[in-house]
């Protein structure tokens, strides 16, 4: 079973969310040396998510509720969240 962090991420917010598309890649590597890096990786990360639960929700309200349901993964050593939180139809346009 894989416990990595992303896995955790890609979990908890599949379960919050609903999404109908979600990736999330560990973008650890690229930040090395820089602030909240670790040695071990599994600190920055960006996130996808395609989901209806984010209609009528500004950028500002939809990162809020993302962090809010992740608030256990930083208090475990994640760092940063690049994010890109779309509606179907904000999918669709693009």
């Amino acid at each position: 079973m894989d416990h990595s962090r992303a896995t955790r991420i890609r979990d908890t917010l599949h379960a919050a969310f609903a999404p109908a598309e979600i990736t999330v890649q560990d973008d650890s590597a690229s930040h090395a040396g820089h602030a909240g890096a670790r040695p071990g990786g599994q600190t920055h990360y960006s996130v996808t998510i395609v989901a209806a639960a984010f209609a009528g929700q500004s950028r500002v309200a939809r990162s809020r509720a993302v962090h809010d349901v992740l608030a256990g993964e930083f208090a475990g050593g994640l760092h940063a969240l690049a994010l890109r939180l779309l509606t179907p139809e904000e999918a669709a346009r693009r």
